[in-house]
């Protein structure tokens, strides 16, 4: 199924409408959020950040919390999709603790 940009549009309104009401505040009380990296035929691939990021918890967050809010509440989403990847922040601080054992050698 092809869907327009405005078509998209909505359903990725939708999906953050739903992720703000339902999914965020319970995350934030953990200290995490979470972010949509993409949906495609109704799958919502997200990462997770903040406190949650990396969390062993992370893995039945995402099916029991964000998969059921979405599939839920927004017409159209199938699944949820949790993408473990390293960040940014996390690398930039890496190269920077090994910067500075090296410059100490």
């Amino acid at each position: 199924m092809v869907e327009t940009a405005r078509e998209m549009n909505t359903l990725e309104e939708q999906i953050e409408s739903a992720l703000d009401e339902y999914v965020r505040p319970l995350l934030a009380t953990h200290g995490g959020d979470m972010e949509v990296l993409r949906v495609e035929d109704g799958l919502v691939y997200f990462r997770m950040l903040g406190h949650c990021a990396g969390c062993a918890a992370a893995d039945l967050t995402s099916e029991d919390l964000i998969n059921k809010e979405l599939v839920e509440h927004v017409p159209g989403v199938r699944r949820a999709v949790l993408e473990n990847r390293v960040s940014q922040e996390l690398m930039d601080q890496a190269r920077e603790i090994l910067n500075r054992r090296r410059m100490r050698s």
